[in-house]
């Protein structure tokens, strides 16, 4: 099994097929065991800090991270909390990257 932090981001050109639910359970293990896997769609996680600060210095590590991988998770922030989900819009499903991403954000 390849390390998941290791790799990099790959842009999907669309027109191949979401994950399958095999392939998702080989993944899922790799990351922290707070990610959900949501409808074999998307991977979402809660993380929770003191205050607003921490969490926008959160935020703000996490989007520079998407754009060096060029893939960019919707982020939901508030006060003390930040919610992340990823997924892989141009194929409305889940691929490699996303987990691959959430890899690289377990280690922040």
């Amino acid at each position: 099994m390849k390390n998941l932090t290791k790799q990099n981001c790959i842009p999907c050109q669309g027109n191949v097929p979401p994950l399958t639910t095999s392939r998702i359970q080989d993944l899922i293990i790799q990351l922290d065991h707070d990610w959900r896997v949501s409808k074999e769609h998307h991977l979402e996680r809660d993380f929770t800090f003191k205050n607003f600060q921490e969490a926008l210095a959160f935020t703000n590590r996490v989007g520079k991270l998407a754009e060096e991988q060029a893939h960019h998770p919707d982020i939901y922030l508030a006060w003390g909390r930040v919610t992340i989900t990823i997924w892989t819009h141009k194929i409305d499903g889940l691929t490699e990257n996303d987990f691959i991403l959430a890899a690289k954000i377990d280690e922040f």
